[in-house]
């Protein structure tokens, strides 16, 4: 049996690309590699376990002088594994050397018996490449993840130019990040180096660096989906390809170096059992992450029972799944585009069962985090809304089985999401495009929340006829919680036109409509506190600052406005010390929800602090930190004024401008303690 027919050659294959990141990974291979006679490099398919095992093995070649094997399995025919053992044994047989088994997943069971076969030869030590662990005594596990990518939150707009004022259109910001903050990633150099590799004009700039951040964590940092979307660069600029690869993922992962994917993916399959065929195709429903209890409700029924489904579950990672954190996984996107197109073909009603268990199960989900705000554990359910984010998203397709209603209700539950925790502008997305496809009567709770998020835009004229709508519906539906949430929200577009006694009267009467316990919204809480608010500004005096707001684990977002309101009568009162004590215990709150409303107006009215004291400049710079966050329907800070007028032009630019590109951290340090 010659070199070519067996896949077993003395030469480690040559590198025909450059090898970026795995600092981490090499040095960690190469010490155990120092110290142990069988280590076994895991993960899914395109993760780079061969590019780490040819690169470690060479290095360590050429420092150390070792006798290297290489093994190339996945080339190997099915007919030469019987005899694969017996050449590999008389190879190396009284030599001192390192023998690499690349693909072992390709031989199943059979692999971890050709491994404990050859460590019998004293001298040898092997390194496996496998998407499963072999299993047997001695073998030390190496798992590789994927690249670094750029977090969301890392990724920020750029701010606007120092000639920007308040009041005055700007260019959409979104479209520029700045190079610096996504270029040290690993996947982001990969994708640029390839890039330029397919389309040698192509350059990482300030303008395409967001799409290029936003599209590698789509492709979840395997460097194989990387290098697929990269070679297209020719084809299709970062922002064409991201917003392909969301809208179609199966046609723009096909052809080309795509194939190579599927090829991947069929050649892991090929000795899985048909339970781990079937769990993994009915994983492709999920767009996010997802636990054993997760899988287990929505994979399995039929042939997969859920006790089978989670066993299954196991057995498949992590050679097909990525590691997303302690006991969760997800089926990285390359490959997952790959199995629903398997799902789709497969047994007839199979794809429908499992879209619909799985959007059951989103609507559970955001049904158990509105409980969770509700009963005031609110970080808990932002946290929970936002690990889930990607497979609700899917669930509130209002084209998808289950229609607009059940896409609405999804949105509804998460109705703290886009309003309290600063995602406004991606719910009204969703409860607009459910709306639209609605038949008539359409349902008085989205009506509010659609409502509330196009009144939070400033548009107060688009409000006034889902306004209009929403009462009609819910005096229908008997909605009385819907009547009053929409009190609440006349009262809260008044507050931000100053029309405080207007707003007063609306608050009460929505309290007075508010049941007891209400199924849905933002809860009696939550309008006392709106109502506190209006009065600080009509009878200040009325307000018991004295006593601060409650304390308990409650509705903190609402007791974060209390802090406002005591805020306004401190300052009223002239006690500036404590009114930015309360502003700045609501705005811990504001910052752990993220609500970017409630930071707006506390950091405006610490600007009106400051101006108080003198200090105009640092006024300027924190009205230019939430200058894109206010609502556009509210009046013009009253800070602002104070400020102008104390400041040349020139000098309130500058200083707007500084606060608009600096984190409000450094801003107001305090809020680190």
């Amino acid at each position: 049996m010659g070199e070519a027919g067996s896949g077993v050659r003395q030469a480690v294959p040559a590198e025909l690309s450059s090898f970026i990141g795995r600092e981490r990974e090499l040095t960690a291979l190469a010490s155990l590699l120092a110290t142990q006679r069988l280590v076994t490099l895991t993960g899914p398919a395109g993760i780079g376990k061969t590019r780490l095992a040819v690169r470690t093995v060479r290095t360590l070649g050429a420092g150390e002088g070792l006798d290297i094997v290489w093994a190339d399995l996945a080339a190997l025919p099915e007919r030469c594994w019987d005899r694969l053992g017996a050449e590999l044994t008389d190879r190396l047989a009284g030599r001192e050397a390192l023998l690499v088994l690349d693909g072992c997943e390709q031989l199943g069971e059979a692999g971890a018996g050709l491994a404990a076969g050859l460590l019998r030869l004293p001298g040898l030590r092997i390194l496996a490449t496998s998407q499963r662990r072999l299993r047997i005594a001695g073998e030390v596990v190496l798992p590789v993840p994927p690249l670094s990518v750029p977090t969301a939150p890392s990724v920020q707009p750029l701010p606007p130019p120092p000639s920007v004022v308040p009041g005055h259109a700007v260019p959409d910001p979104a479209r520029r990040f700045p190079v610096a903050d996504v270029a040290g990633y690993a996947a982001v150099r990969l994708f640029e180096e390839r890039a330029r590799g397919a389309d040698p004009f192509f350059e990482l700039t300030d303008r395409n660096a967001g799409a290029v951040a936003a599209l590698v964590r789509a492709l979840d940092g395997i460097p194989g989906a990387l290098e697929l979307a990269a070679g297209r660069s020719h084809q299709y600029a970062p922002a064409q390809a991201l917003r392909r690869l969301g809208s179609d993922p199966l046609g723009f992962l096909a052809g080309g170096a795509g194939r190579s994917t599927r090829v991947d993916a069929e050649r892991s399959l090929r000795l899985a059992s048909p339970a781990e065929r079937l769990l993994w195709e009915r994983l492709s429903v999920f767009a996010g992450s997802f636990d054993r209890a997760a899988v287990a409700e929505v994979c399995g029924f039929g042939a997969l029972t859920p006790d089978t489904a989670v066993e299954a579950l196991l057995r498949l990672a992590p050679g097909l799944l990525a590691d997303a954190g302690p006991g969760r996984y997800r089926l990285p996107l390359s490959v997952r585009a790959y199995a629903a197109r398997r799902l789709a073909h497969g047994p007839a009603g199979d794809g429908a069962t499992t879209a619909r268990r799985h959007r059951e199960r989103c609507r559970v989900v955001a049904e158990r985090a509105a409980q969770l705000w509700r009963a005031g554990a609110q970080r808990e359910a932002r946290a929970l809304a936002l690990r889930e984010l990607p497979d609700l998203r899917t669930a509130m397709n209002p084209l998808a089985a289950g229609g607009p209603g059940a896409a609405l209700e999804i949105a509804v539950s998460l109705w703290f999401l886009w309003s309290a925790c600063g995602m406004a502008a991606e719910g009204r997305r969703h409860v607009e495009r459910a709306l639209a496809v609605h038949p008539a009567p359409r349902p008085a709770r989205a009506l509010w929340l659609a409502a509330w998020l196009v009144a939070a835009f400033g548009e107060a004229d688009s409000a006034d006829p889902l306004l209009v709508e929403a009462w009609t519906e819910a005096v229908h539906e008997g909605e009385d919680a819907c009547l009053a949430y929409l009190a609440h929200l006349r009262g809260t577009i008044a507050l931000w036109e100053d029309r405080y006694e207007d707003a007063a009267a609306e608050y009460r009467d929505g309290l007075e409509l508010l049941p007891a316990e209400p199924e849905f919204g933002p809860g009696r809480e939550a309008l006392r506190a709106a109502h506190t608010l209006a009065v600080a500004h009509t009878d200040p005096a009325s307000v018991p600052v004295e006593d601060g707001p409650p304390r308990g684990p409650a509705d903190q977002w609402a007791r974060s406005w209390v802090s406002y309101a005591h805020a306004l009568v401190q300052r009223h009162e002239g006690r500036p010390g404590l009114a930015r004590t309360e502003l700045l215990r609501a705005l811990r709150t504001q910052f752990a929800l993220d609500d970017t409303l409630g930071q707006a107006f506390s950091v405006e009215l610490l600007a009106e602090l400051e101006a108080d004291q003198g200090r105009f400049a640092e006024a300027a710079r924190l009205l230019g930190a939430v200058s894109r966050t206010r609502p556009r329907a509210a009046s013009a800070p009253r800070a602002e004024h104070a400020v102008r007028t104390r400041l040349t032009p020139q000098a309130f630019r500058a200083a707007y401008a500084s606060g608009a590109r600096t984190p409000l951290s450094e801003l107001l340090p305090e809020l680190a303690d």
